[in-house]
């Protein structure tokens, strides 16, 4: 597939104005489609009447059809996540959740044919800092800084604020679609070396997307979480069983706490959300934040277009005391998965917490026929809940070739220590053993 050659490849006109940071050279360029170059390195293998493709950063969603997004984010392998699609990453343009003020400046990456048709892109953003990324990179940042490198901005693959594994490099179902993937792989290096960035990060990528950044010469990073695997069971009562009895008394306590308190639970989707929801909600949503980190990231419009728009991927789990809701936990769903996202309460209780982001989400997937529940990040207790550890992927593309060396022998020894970690979390599984009751 030729991929036309544009030039330099710059980011978009917006880019200097992130705090505290410069570019060298930025211009704008919104207004031409053709302006980035890449020298295609597999367009030889491809047929000579394949489409030429042209690949363009813009900096908002408002500059590209819903339609064409999707059809690319949410093709096969996406299992229809919600946090890839056009709405919900608007959702956090529009309600100023990201943009110059919070650190996360969108730059999507945009690969198009010359008739307009949109063949690939990714979800792009520029960073001042470290924050809301889930991989930790802070050890990175302060080792180059030190050694007289400057590490911000740098160029982030990622859903923000969201630690739930997904493509990073989208593309359009056909026969070219591994060639936009590789050509964008190779110009997000390029906008980067353009444009004096240390680095590019594509965090939380699936398997295949890790496997393509590593096949094209991008440091390769393993994490983990902790995701429920539905078995199959019909009932809660269904997967207790599967536990050993130790474990399985240990929950029903801790269910039957939440009870005694009087505390009344609801699962809420489409039309039964209403604005008082999202207020009390974002209530327990910044309390949550004000103690965990610092500063939120999300402000409360975001709730109101999430509502507004993707009303049917939600689910919201909320607690009352007497009519008054005192917590609650946000949840999205994709065709097989429920995804855990945030948790808040204004009121101490008992096991709430287990209950409305653990066992809920258990309820819900099962009654609905899920396959699974991601709980996010971190929290080695879920485990015991059945929430058992999975990896996650990473890639990292590096400029200098030092400090490249250096990340690359701290990687090779980490990939290792985490699927020890893994197999020995394992151990601790609560599911019933062979002869075990």
């Amino acid at each position: 597939m030729p991929v036309r050659g544009y030039g330099k490849a710059n980011l978009t006109s917006g880019v200097p104005q992130l705090p505290d940071f410069s570019f060298a050279r930025m211009v704008g360029l919104r207004q031409t489609r053709p302006h980035c170059e890449h020298v295609s390195r597999y367009a030889s293998v491809m047929p000579d009447d394949s489409p030429t493709v042209g690949l363009r950063v813009v900096d908002s969603l408002s500059a590209v059809d819903a339609a064409q997004w999707d059809a690319c984010a949410l093709a096969p392998g996406a299992a229809g996540s919600p946090f890839l699609c056009h709405a919900f990453l608007k959702a956090l343009e529009d309600s100023k959740s990201v943009g110059r003020r919070t650190g996360w400046q969108p730059q999507y990456l945009l690969a198009e044919t010359d008739d307009g048709t949109l063949q690939g892109a990714v979800p792009l953003y520029v960073k001042g800092h470290s924050q809301g990324e889930y991989i930790f990179d802070h050890g990175w940042a302060q080792a180059f800084e030190r050694a007289g490198g400057r590490y911000y901005p740098k160029l982030q693959a990622a859903v923000p604020f969201t630690p739930v594994p997904g493509p990073r490099l989208f593309a359009r179902p056909g026969p070219y679609a591994d060639s936009v993937r590789d050509a964008m792989i190779d110009m997000l290096a390029k906008i980067a070396g353009d444009n004096n960035i240390s680095s590019v990060h594509a965090t939380f990528c699936s398997e295949a997307d890790w496997k393509r950044f590593g096949a094209r010469g991008w440091l390769l990073r393993l994490g983990r979480q902790y995701h429920w695997a539905n078995a199959g069971y019909k009932t809660f009562d269904d997967f207790l069983g599967a536990l050993a009895s130790r474990k399985r008394k240990a929950i029903r306590k801790e269910r039957e706490a939440v009870k005694r308190e009087g505390l009344v639970i609801h699962q809420l989707s489409g039309d039964d959300l209403k604005p008082r929801h999202w207020d009390a909600f974002f209530a327990f949503y910044m309390d949550t934040g004000g103690r965990k980190w610092g500063s939120p990231y999300l402000t409360r419009s975001f709730f109101d277009i999430l509502g507004s728009t993707l009303a049917d991927k939600v689910v919201l789990v909320m607690a009352e005391s007497d009519g008054r809701p005192v917590g609650g936990a946000l949840n999205l769903k994709g065709d097989d998965t429920l995804y855990g996202r945030y948790w808040g309460c204004l009121e101490s209780h008992a096991f709430l917490h287990f209950e409305a982001c653990y066992y809920q989400a258990i309820d819900y997937a099962i009654a609905h026929g899920l396959a699974k529940v991601e709980a996010g990040a971190q929290g080695d207790h879920k485990i015991q809940r059945g929430y058992l550890p999975v990896k996650t992927y990473s890639a990292h593309w590096i400029g200098d070739t030092g400090f490249r060396r250096a990340v690359d022998t701290y990687l090779k020894q980490e990939r290792p220590a985490v699927e020890q970690e893994i197999e020995a979390l394992m151990e601790y599984s609560p599911f019933r053993k062979e002869n075990e009751g």
